[in-house]
């Protein structure tokens, strides 16, 4: 009923990153919209991951602001756009994690629905002084398939070096940056753009798929796309005690244009173990 609604729309998508090549192919089948790529605007403009240009505003901010772009350039009611953040994973803290954002615009609808997705990230970097510690570093991120950026000196030096995807490149590049570096030091990081990182394209991928889940989900009330999660109420019982804890017993799906909600009992388990409880473990 989704792919009915949208089918033979056109929907923009401002990338200079090459993130038609897994958006298209999810959405197209499953919307059966189309999925048009919108040039003639520097997105880098919004922001780099290699920090020459700050980011202004948050993760959303940003992927909105795209997709109204697009939308506005192409002329069309439809928009699409993602974001990526890099940090440390949510569990340990430790491991270097990324997060993907789609953001899907109906302005014909009036919607605004966010595909999401996490996982680990390829995005190592380190301060080398020699060729031998830059060749290891490079096969450590799978070059020449993850791209390199390369800077003298440090993290934070203005002079930088893009698009290296080839071991002549490299080199060359390594040669430069050593050259301008007055501590002898060269810093190398996993280049974080889409078209130079398989590891980021893949969660931008499975952003798209959970985007397509969430506007297969029709509010049952008016037929709305996006009917989700916008509440969790507290209180699995305590496989222990049986007393309320503050893990998730329910789930509330809201609809995005009318009132309805319906609340959801989890099903996957019906306790909670003794070491969530404040009874059990005070």
């Amino acid at each position: 009923m989704t792919g009915m609604m949208y089918s033979g729309q056109r929907v923009a998508l401002l990338t200079q990153h090459g993130k038609e090549q897994v958006l298209a192919p999810v959405l197209d089948s499953a919307l059966g919209c189309r999925i048009e790529r919108v040039t003639g605007y520097d997105t880098d403009l919004l922001g780099t991951f290699s920090r020459d240009i700050p980011r202004v505003g948050t993760q959303l901010d940003a992927a909105r602001k795209k997709a109204r772009i697009g939308m506005a350039m192409s002329g069309v009611p439809l928009g699409l756009a993602s974001e990526g953040a890099f940090g440390a994973d949510p569990f340990t803290g430790m491991l270097p994690w990324n997060v993907e954002l789609l953001m899907f615009i109906d302005d014909e609808r009036g919607l605004e629905l966010v595909g999401r997705a996490h996982g680990k990230a390829n995005s190592a970097h380190q301060l080398v002084a020699d060729w031998n510690a830059t060749a290891a570093f490079a096969n450590q991120i799978g070059f020449p398939e993850h791209y390199v950026v390369i800077r003298p000196e440090a993290e934070d030096d203005p002079r930088i070096r893009k698009d290296i995807h080839s071991w002549t490149q490299l080199e060359a590049a390594f040669a430069w940056a050593l050259e301008q570096s007055s501590n002898g030091r060269v810093f190398l990081e996993a280049d974080g753009r889409a078209h130079a990182n398989p590891t980021r394209m893949q969660n931008i991928r499975l952003a798209a798929e959970d985007l397509v889940v969430k506007l297969a989900s029709l509010c049952p009330a008016c037929g709305t796309p996006g009917f989700w999660i916008v509440d969790r109420v507290a209180g699995l019982p305590c496989a222990e005690c049986s007393a309320p804890t503050r893990e998730t017993r329910a789930e509330v799906h809201g609809c995005l244009k009318c009132a309805y909600r319906h609340s959801r009992e989890v099903t996957d388990r019906a306790y909670a173990e003794a070491s969530r409880c404040d009874y059990c473990n005070p």
